[in-house]
């Protein structure tokens, strides 16, 4: 059985968390935009402030920070330093034939940690409860990634 095809269960439960991923890198992205629009403000550069379609009267104080906008901000830069970790080394993972159950447990385990993640960071919990859903996501990485060299060392 080829191993990257929807044959394979694995490569398929990988795909699936893999897919989220992608939707929660570029949903954070819009989340973003969402709120600056919202809020009429958070803008991150000084040329987000010269007039256009979208803000045809600029004002004063549009490139100060805006809590919800800097919040979505660093739930987005959160994603872009822990879901690219997860595809590679999700993806070399299935390369290895783990058990379907594994897969399970690993892909699963890394969607269910980033959703924590988010819901902490979006309800603003302690730092604490962030670092827990992280350490999870984060561990499940890392066996990934020492289970492919293991398999490729062997």
């Amino acid at each position: 059985m080829d191993l990257l095809t929807f044959d394979n269960p694995v490569f398929a439960v990988y795909a699936v968390a893999a897919a989220l991923g992608v939707l929660k890198v570029m949903g954070q992205g819009w989340v973003t935009v969402w709120r600056m629009t919202t809020s009429g403000g958070g803008y991150a550069s000084p040329e987000d402030a010269r007039p256009g379609l979208l803000n045809r009267a600029p004002r004063a104080g549009q490139l100060d920070p805006v809590d919800e906008v800097e919040r979505s901000r660093r739930m987005h830069r959160n994603d872009l330093e822990n879901i690219p970790g997860f595809w590679v080394a999700g993806l070399l993972f299935v390369l290895t034939g783990p058990p379907l159950w594994l897969a399970w447990l690993t892909c699963g385990g890394f969607v269910l940690a980033r959703a924590g993640h988010a819901w902490a960071y979006a309800a603003a919990r302690g730092h604490e409860t962030r670092a827990t859903f992280y350490t999870a996501g984060s561990l499940v990485v890392i066996y990934m990634a020492v289970h492919v060299l293991v398999a490729a060392l062997a």
